[in-house]
């Protein structure tokens, strides 16, 4: 077979571990596109690699938005972890109006033929594991014969809402009905969420979208299991309530074998903003940041600089470019996050503190000592490396699922606060500057503050435990290895005596290399076994999941045991190049 050409694949050079007597189970890991959905996945990745004893190959598809983001990712993994890129598919023909859910939905299907042939290309692999957005490659995992596994990079409590909307169709919507969440829905760990709470594709039951996430969420259940990227202490409210489900057979189990934080060391070492912390005085810096997509309109980001200066606490803030209308759009400053602020805020707040345009070292600025506090957008990336690093949060959701985390870290976690955004004269919604000012003090210096700033305090150090040889996250990863290491050890899975006692083996990696050609070919060159009567030949080939013709090559009139001639096709291994003839 000729080298796989669809995508560009970079295999990993084998490791000390590749000699040793057991097999290292080969993993495919899926991750849809976005810098967000890839960076777990390729920590994930990283720590199968170096501690559970797995062969991973990562497989990206080609970004939609940012390469250079995905380049950058992928160039920090280690040479134990092997790289893949789909190709490009033609998204043309959607309307302009697609949306990112509906984008994302597409180009995975569409990508499904090229997910496939990479997988022939590999070899033997012991699990398929696409993240949550991917949950269509279920059905390439059910092709090739091998275990999928959901990968989940946000919460478990987010998964239980997915397995609730599921579950509400099963039980009440008749076939093809969508029916709405009640409101509120309560949720494991005391979280109760009203509509407007909901991640936005769940709050329209009438949306396609809405269809969409009820089918993604029955292809769940064809998986073998979730990886969760959250962590028992955490959730375990939401970790024993799939639990339970799984005991039931409601839905897979999940594991929960986070938190996969992106290293420090992934992150430029110099930056301005590093040597001014250097200079502030411990835990006296509040850090606001709402991520690579989050967008303040410019009313919102005039009234969080007027809240920061009136809390008269220290402050590290990235600016991003504001969302402009045509009324704005004129200012002459459209290229300059800073000249949307207000006019003289810079010079008022010189020295206690700093404003920098569109992007800051993340993890470097919450591990730094005189950090005290983050003001975040909520996105579970953010959210587990403000946990990772004992960081209290003030909870600014945006979009997406983040007013969902918002509730579960200020309602189960105990580790944030929300200032409370006011309908203004026009129909939006703003956080006023007095309503931030207040929240960055209560945070800083009140006593629920002390509490929030006790609890980041208790769960930075339940997760530096999950790691540990006795750690529950690596107790349910190694559990998920294992898993895959038995399926590495066992011989090949198409064996089966005939009736007349021979054993016919097929060698699963011979089939990889030469996938035209006929499996009763490859078991014969392997085991030298008398030529089957054709009723076993039917059966083998059903237990293969062959269902086309066998290849033939030539034409021949073979003489039967019983004297008789008879047009029987012939066939000609490409391994060894003996005639074998099935009548």
């Amino acid at each position: 077979m000729e080298p796989f050409t669809s995508a560009a694949v970079e295999p990993a050079p084998p490791t000390a571990d590749d000699q040793r007597d057991a097999p290292r189970p080969h993993v495919v890991l899926l991750a849809s596109p976005g810098a967000g959905h890839l960076i777990p996945l390729a920590e994930l990745a990283r720590r199968l690699a170096d501690h559970h004893g797995v062969a991973p190959t990562l497989v990206t598809f080609a970004d939609l938005e940012n390469p250079d983001a995905r380049s950058a990712v992928l160039s920090s993994l280690p040479a134990s972890v092997a790289t893949a890129t789909l190709p490009a598919v033609p998204l043309d023909d959607l309307p302009a109006d697609a949306g990112l859910e509906r984008t994302l939905f597409e180009v995975v299907h569409r990508s499904l033929p090229h997910l496939r042939v990479l997988l022939q290309s590999i070899g033997s692999t012991a699990a398929l594991v696409p993240d949550f957005f991917c949950a269509a490659a279920l059905s390439v995992a059910d092709e090739v014969g091998v275990p999928g596994y959901i990968f989940f990079p946000t919460s478990i409590t987010a998964l239980c809402l997915m397995r609730r909307t599921v579950e509400l169709h099963d039980d009440f919507a008749a076939a093809g009905e969508q029916r709405a969440l009640p409101d509120p829905l309560e949720l494991p760990g005391g979280v109760s969420l009203r509509t407007a709470e909901f991640p936005e594709a769940f709050r329209d039951s009438t949306a396609p979208v809405y269809g969409q996430l009820v089918e993604t969420g029955r292809q769940y259940r064809g998986a073998a299991g979730f990886l969760a990227n959250s962590f028992y202490e955490l959730e375990p409210a939401a970790v024993e309530d799939s639990k339970k489900a799984a005991e039931k057979g409601t839905f897979p189990p999940a594991y929960p074998v986070g938190p996969f934080v992106r290293s420090s060391s992934d992150e430029p070492g110099e930056s301005a903003c590093l040597e001014w912390l250097d200079l502030q005085p411990a835990g006296s810096v509040v850090f606001v940041s709402f991520g690579s997509a989050g967008v303040l309109s410019v009313e919102q980001t005039r009234e969080l600089a007027a809240g920061l200066e009136l809390s008269g606490h220290r402050f590290l803030w990235v600016v991003r470019m504001p969302s402009l209308n045509d009324a704005h759009r004129n200012g002459g400053h459209d290229e300059d996050p800073l000249a949307w602020l207000p006019d003289g805020f810079l010079e008022r707040t010189s020295g206690r503190g700093l404003a920098i345009a569109a992007w800051a070292p993340q993890v470097r600025v919450l591990s730094h000592p005189a950090t005290a506090a983050f003001v975040s957008h909520c996105g579970w990336n953010s959210t587990l490396e403000s946990v990772a690093t004992g960081v209290p949060m003030i909870a600014w959701p945006l979009h997406s699922e983040q007013r969902m985390n918002a509730v579960v870290l200020e309602e189960s976690v105990g580790m944030a606060l929300r200032p409370r955004a006011r309908e203004d004269d026009i129909g939006g919604t703003v956080v006023r500057r007095g309503e931030i000012a207040a929240a960055v003090k209560e945070v800083m210096e009140g006593e629920k503050g002390h509490g929030v700033r006790r609890r980041a305090r208790e769960l930075q150090q339940a997760a530096g435990r999950v790691w540990s040889p006795e750690g529950s996250s690596r107790r349910a990863l190694e559990v998920v290895a294992g898993k895959w290491m038995a399926a590495a050890q066992k011989p090949p899975p198409f064996m089966r005596k005939n009736k007349y006692g021979t054993l016919i083996i097929f060698l699963c990696e011979m089939l990889q290399r030469y996938p035209t050609c006929d499996h009763l070919l490859l078991a014969r060159h392997a085991q030298r076994v008398p030529r089957p009567a054709c009723d076993d030949v039917s059966a083998v080939l059903c237990l293969a999941g062959m269902s086309s013709p066998l290849p033939t090559t030539k034409e021949a009139c073979e003489v039967g045991r019983g004297g008789g001639g008879r047009a029987r096709a012939v066939h000609e291994c490409p391994v060894c190049g003996l005639d074998f003839a099935v009548g």
